[in-house]
């Protein structure tokens, strides 16, 4: 269960103060897709950065299983966001010295999981996500874009995360490669029982998530 009570965050703009966020209240279950929507500007990827613990608040809380995760320390907050935390970028943001398999093992390596372990790992998330017949062996650059959002997501999913946080994760594909993304992320959600959270400016999109919140 993911919970954000009284969130706040102001930023101090010349002499004048930001509301970026504003008394922010909502709750979600475990194993939810749901979709932000909003114009730009309007908080959204600030609400990721918080919710991700890439950001603090100016006030509030966000509990994840009854956990502030406002309050931990930086090294508590580092093994957090590793352990327990997925970003799907809208630029993939893959190592490009790196082949796909080797960027899904990353996080895991991080986390000191046995070689083994990882990699069988990432082949079976690799598959997941339709990355196979060689493609795994593949670096970024020689993988389409669609192809690199799916090995990001697969990145995501790595160390079993409780939540997924996704910025525009299809604004650089085209629409049937981005209606492909959501209901990965759709199926992925009821087959890990992972939260996954969106922001998304497509509104048809947006409509077929389990919750939309504007």
């Amino acid at each position: 269960m993911l919970t954000v009570t009284n969130l706040s965050k102001q930023f101090i703009q010349g002499d004048q103060v930001v509301k970026a966020i504003d008394k922010l209240n909502f709750s979600i279950d475990d194993g939810m897709f749901v979709s932000i929507v909003g114009k730009s500007g309007s908080g959204k990827s600030t609400l990721l950065g918080m919710l991700g613990a890439l950001d603090t608040p100016t006030k509030g809380s966000i509990e994840i299983d009854s956990v502030d995760i406002t309050t931990l320390h930086d090294h508590k907050l580092i093994a957090y966001r590793n352990k327990s935390i997925g970003f799907v970028f809208q630029s993939y943001n893959l190592i490009p010295n790196l082949t796909a398999i080797e960027n899904v093992m990353l996080p895991m390596e991080f986390a000191r999981v046995p070689k083994i372990i990882r990699k069988q790992r990432a082949l079976e998330l690799l598959k997941a996500v339709g990355i196979t017949d060689g493609r795994e062996g593949r670096k970024p650059s020689k993988l389409s874009g669609g192809e690199q959002q799916r090995v990001s997501i697969a990145r995501a999913l790595a160390n079993h995360p409780k939540l997924i946080l996704a910025d525009e994760p299809t604004g650089n594909l085209d629409s049937e490669n981005g209606k492909k993304i959501f209901s990965l992320l759709h199926e992925l959600s009821r087959t890990e029982n992972t939260t996954v959270i969106v922001v998304t400016h497509d509104l048809d999109i947006a409509g077929k998530t389990d919750r939309m919140f504007t």
